[in-house]
């Protein structure tokens, strides 16, 4: 029972978002996620907080639409997602570089 408990805790975070942005961010105590479509702000809070053992103050999501783009002449279509920004408690943070 607990190990399917785990699975569904990781199910709720599918990559974290490494740009120049999101690592800017992270002076603010701020860590940026690709989340599933059907994921909530409490779901997140609970998985966030059992998986890398942090505070979280405050969560902020975005919806990322599809969108088409140009690329050596052709339509591509470039697939939307779900966004979380995760504010985590003052001298807190979660190293990326490790893994999960």
């Amino acid at each position: 029972m607990n190990n399917q408990n785990k699975i569904h805790l990781y199910d709720r975070i599918l990559s974290p978002i490494i740009t120049e942005k999101s690592t800017n961010l992270s002076s603010l105590n701020k860590i940026s996620f690709k989340v599933p479509f059907n994921s909530n702000k409490k779901s997140l809070k609970k998985s966030v907080e059992k998986i890398f053992k942090v505070n979280v103050v405050k969560i902020n999501i975005i919806n990322k639409k599809s969108r088409l783009k140009f690329t050596r002449g052709r339509k591509v279509k470039k697939k939307g997602y779900k966004k979380a920004i995760i504010t985590l408690k003052k001298g807190q943070n979660i190293d990326l570089t490790t893994g999960v």
